[in-house]
């Protein structure tokens, strides 16, 4: 389990929406540098009147990557809707309530009465250095701190939710007023980390706090195999690690990745053309969405260029 969660605090990027409720850092300024190009890898999927695109996101970036452009751009002109992880991101009086449903924990012992008594002074450290107040922190449940903690480390680093690829496409398709749905909600993907067992919740906390320091170089690895669009490269450094907790890669990959699947078989039976853009981590390795069509004898294939 622990070269999961070495990975954990950057794995949101990947696989979900982060849920940035709280962790409002601004990025760190970078020097002025020229945009690098970046070829993310692009599949499609299609019967005689159906095309499906599928696109792998990363949920933040760092500004000055260009990835909006060749084919993935081609894709998305063609397509006459967008289908993402959640869609149109809700504001913040939607999400509030689901946070106190699946995020905060009222009642019972704090956060820091939850964990290891050596790791509790870390935990107020990493708290007190993100600047988010403790006191608010000891309601949270473990998964959600991991995550804010986790992102904040993120934005330390340079890396804005603003400047992350479903950020620009939502953009992008309220300019051609594209129709924007989604293959989830925030509360089905607050719920999936609500519905880990405690054991799980707190282990995603504490390696989260043994590996906040490393997050930024984690995530330009991931960042680097994803600008070249190495799917088995992506796969290596991240679905394989998540194998080694069977109820978080259940949760994660296997379970969504098999429903997307199922509305994608569905999707097919309706003519038209379609952008679906999900987290990287959904299409690479043995559980991706690509899989999963291929146990429908449904084939994907890569669009080269």
């Amino acid at each position: 389990m622990t070269r999961l969660f070495r990975r954990a605090g950057t794995a949101l990027a990947l696989f979900f929406v982060a849920p940035h409720a709280l962790a409002q850092t601004a990025p760190a300024p970078a020097p002025a540098a020229q945009v690098q190009d970046a070829d993310p890898a692009l599949w499609v999927v299609k019967d005689e009147d159906t095309t499906i695109y599928l696109f792998g996101t990363i949920h933040v970036l760092k500004p000055g990557l260009s990835w909006f452009d060749e084919a993935v751009k081609k894709a998305f002109d063609e397509s006459a809707e967008m289908v993402t992880e959640i869609g149109t991101m809700p504001d913040q009086a939607a999400i509030q309530p689901l946070l106190m449903k699946h995020a905060i924990s009222m009642s019972g012992p704090s956060l820091t009465e939850r964990l290891p008594e050596e790791k509790r002074a870390a935990f107020t450290k990493a708290v007190t250095d993100a600047g988010i107040p403790v006191a608010a922190v000891d309601r949270f449940k473990p998964w959600f701190a991991a995550s804010q903690l986790g992102l904040v480390a993120l934005q330390k680093a340079g890396y804005d939710p603003n400047s992350g690829v479903e950020q620009k496409l939502s953009e992008a398709a309220k300019a051609a007023n594209k129709p924007v749905s989604g293959l989830e909600t925030i509360d089905q993907q607050f719920g999936f980390f609500n519905a880990l067992s405690e054991e799980a919740q707190i282990k995603f906390l504490t390696e989260s706090l043994d590996q906040l320091e490393n997050v930024g170089p984690e995530f330009a690895k991931m960042v680097a195999e994803w600008s070249e669009g190495d799917a088995v490269g992506l796969a290596a450094i991240m679905n394989e690690a998540l194998r080694s907790s069977p109820e978080l890669s259940k949760m994660l990959l296997a379970d969504r990745n098999a429903r997307w699947a199922e509305w994608i078989d569905t999707r097919l039976d309706t003519p038209g053309v379609v952008f679906v853009a999900v987290g990287a981590g959904h299409l690479a390795g043995d559980d991706s969405v690509q899989a999963m069509l291929a146990k429908r004898k449904i084939k994907t294939q890569r669009i080269e260029y």
